[in-house]
């Protein structure tokens, strides 16, 4: 499942209780990334998924959900 592999992703980077990886987590005010967390969390996904995600993309996935259904959206 995708949620589970970007939760395992997120926490891996950013070090926070997996508790509060949810889908409704913000990445930056909620669990603390900032702009090179994301970047990392986002080559991450990239090579976990086989992805391509587009410069254009990167600021509109505010979510943990955004991420999972823009990752879901290019399967």
């Amino acid at each position: 499942m995708t949620f589970d592999k970007v939760k395992e992703l997120i926490i891996h980077q950013l070090k926070v209780d997996p508790s509060k990886v949810t889908p409704e987590a913000r990445l930056v005010e909620d669990l603390g990334a900032d702009s090179a967390n994301v970047m990392v969390l986002i080559m991450d996904m990239e090579d976990q998924f086989g992805i391509m995600v587009e410069d254009d993309m990167i600021l509109s996935l505010k979510t943990v959900d955004d991420v999972v259904r823009y990752i879901d959206s290019k399967a």
